[in-house]
Formats: structure tokens, C-alpha cells, sequence
């Protein structure tokens, strides 16, 4: 990949964020709906990514309403929310240092009982792959325990130094900061969570707020084969200063630019005033193939979940969508 296809990213990036910014002076009420919405599915997707998960009804109910975890899961999960929404709140109050990365990693963890939370790791961790067959091999060797406490400071230090002192594009610098956080792989549990909460929060700081209104986490686990590759690739070579950050920094800007279209499709639905089911209508010509009550909820932040479901009714109705499955497993097509 070429340095002019990356300067494409970046230049298309800012292109998008401008856009945003002119969205959100003209309809800020509507727009809040969609801040709902990102944080259920970016409290969801993080942990679905690692495997930790819930119903969704637990998940709105968690997040939306902060109700009692039940359990090990529910606690991963309402530890994401909190951090989430500190970082929503105050992100620009967050120093990125060590001591600030380990206080949002004990917060992940304030639900339960981890003895090493807010703590780095005491043990050599590995990252593995698990293959078909059962077998699992180690990818990768992150630093030892030893090493860990000091290498998180240089890279918090070395990154404010490029941003303080705007010698390297932020766009540039939060992918390497991340890319280096996962290759130090600080901490005994919660790594990958945490990598995800920072980039948030390094985009927050740098002005780059599409993350509030689309999940980047749901963009990531939806591709998460694709994240993972991109990881490996560029992790070739890091103990010795050869790695190439490249493969993982064109992915997290791809996925950035993906989050801004999505973000620019949706404004378009809320823009103006309409009734249900002509926003109905026009989310879903944005759907090819099946989709769900849920994916024309997403995209129609404005509407009541009854307002959704009486729309599709009368579409159903009316010969323009073909309904298949029942209860959960529903789903809807256009037909024209």
C-alpha cells in the first residue's frame, strides 16, 4: 500500500468529519438518539468480540437503565459501559498516561473481583490462535511483566510528544499508539476491550467524533477476522524496531471512513421530519438482502420500536416487503 493511498484515507477522513460537523449544528435533539443507540452496540460488540455476551434485552437494560449485573458477563459488560461513558463525558479531561490507562482499567473491572485490576500483567501472556482442528499456536510474545510498566510510559510520552508538538498527523499516530498498546499487551485480562476505549478516546481528543454516534466496535466485530489479520501483519518484527504498522493503520482508517458514511446515511434519515413509514421506506432502500426489525431501528433512531413495527406491517401489507421466520429469527427483503 502506497503513502498516497494512505494520504487518501486521512484527506477523505477529514473531508467527513467537516460534513459531520455541519450535521451536528443543524439537528443536535435527533442526533442524541443516535449516541443511545452507538453505546448499546459498542458495549455489546467489544465484548461479543471477546466472547463475553448477553441478550439484548440485558444489554439495553444494562446500559440504558445501569441495572445489576447478574453475572461474570453482565459484570464485563456494565465495566465497559462505565468506562465508555466516562470517556463520552470527559474525554478530554483523560491525560493519556499510564497512571490515567490503568485507573479506566480498573473501572472495567469495578464489578467484580479481579486482584489486578488497574494493575499490569504478572505473568507472560501470549497471543494465540485456535485453529478448526483444535490446535492453537502463539502468533505473537507480547513483553514480559518486567518490561511492561516502563514500555507503556514511553509509548503515552512518545505520543504526546508527536501530538503536542504536531509532528505527526494524529490519524497517523492513534493507529500506532494502539497497534503498540496490543503488541505490549499490558495487562493479564481486558486487552482488547481496552485497545478499543482508547481509540475512542484518542479520536475524541483529536476531534474526530463519529464514534459517539456510530459503534466503531460494531464496524470492528463484524470484520473482526479482517482486524485480526491486520494486527498480525503489522506485528512482524516489533521487538526488533522492523514492524510495519501500515496493514493496521489502513485498516483502523478504513473502518473510520465506513463509520462516516454510515453516520452521514442515518443523519439523512433524521434530517427531516417525516411520517414512520416514510422513514421506514427510505431505510429501507439502504438494505440489500435480509434484514432484521433491529438494522431498520439502527438506522431509524428517531422512531419507537412500535412506530417500526407497525411501518413493516403495512409494507408487508402492501406487497412492498416479503417477511420470513418468526419471533427472533424474523426477517424481512424488498421485493421491488
Amino acid at each position: 500500500m502506497g503513502f498516497r493511498e494512505l494520504l487518501g484515507l486521512i484527506a477523505a477522513i477529514y473531508k467527513e468529519a467537516g460534513k459531520q460537523e455541519m450535521f451536528l449544528k443543524q439537528r443536535p435533539e435527533e442526533l442524541e438518539k443516535l449516541v443511545e443507540i452507538a453505546k448499546i452496540q459498542s458495549t455489546e460488540a467489544s465484548n461479543a468480540i471477546e466472547g463475553i455476551v448477553t441478550t439484548n434485552t440485558r444489554i439495553r437494560q444494562l446500559v440504558e437503565e445501569k441495572t445489576t449485573p447478574r453475572n461474570r458477563d453482565e459484570q464485563e459488560i456494565a465495566g465497559y459501559r462505565d468506562v465508555l461513558g466516562i470517556i463520552h463525558e470527559s474525554f478530554d479531561a483523560i491525560p493519556i498516561t499510564q497512571n490515567y490507562i490503568l485507573q479506566l482499567h480498573k473501572i472495567l473491572y469495578s464489578h467484580m473481583n479481579n486482584p489486578l485490576a488497574g494493575r499490569t500483567k504478572n505473568v507472560q501472556n501470549y497471543i494465540t490462535s485456535t485453529y478448526p482442528d483444535g490446535h492453537t499456536e502463539v502468533l505473537f510474545t507480547p513483553l514480559a511483566p518486567y518490561e511492561t510498566p516502563e514500555a507503556l510510559d514511553r509509548i503515552c510520552e512518545e505520543y504526546n510528544r508527536v501530538i503536542g508538538n504536531m509532528e505527526l498527523e494524529p490519524l497517523i499516530a492513534i493507529p500506532v499508539f494502539i497497534h503498540d498498546f496490543l503488541c505490549i499487551h499490558p495487562f493479564n485480562d481486558g486487552n482488547g476491550r481496552m485497545s478499543r476505549l482508547l481509540t475512542t478516546l484518542l479520536l475524541y481528543r483529536s476531534g474526530f467524533y463519529v464514534g459517539k454516534y456510530i459503534s466503531l466496535e460494531a464496524k470492528i466485530a463484524k470484520n473482526k477476522d479482517l482486524y485480526y489479520e491486520a494486527l498480525s501483519a503489522s506485528q512482524n518484527g516489533w521487538h526488533e524496531g522492523k514492524d510495519d504498522p501500515v496493514p493496521f493503520i489502513k485498516y483502523l482508517l478504513g473502518t473510520i471512513i465506513a463509520a462516516y458514511r454510515d453516520f452521514e446515511d442515518r443523519f439523512a434519515l433524521v434530517e427531516t421530519k417525516r411520517p414512520a413509514l416514510d422513514t421506514v421506506k427510505l431505510a429501507m432502500q439502504n438494505k440489500i438482502g435480509r434484514f432484521t426489525k433491529q438494522d431498520i431501528r439502527e438506522l431509524c433512531p428517531s422512531l419507537s420500536l412500535s412506530s417500526v413495527e407497525g411501518a413493516l406491517r403495512k409494507l408487508v401489507e402492501s406487497g412492498e416487503l416479503k417477511r420470513e421466520g418468526s419471533g427472533k429469527n424474523t426477517c424481512y427483503y424488498r421485493i421491488k
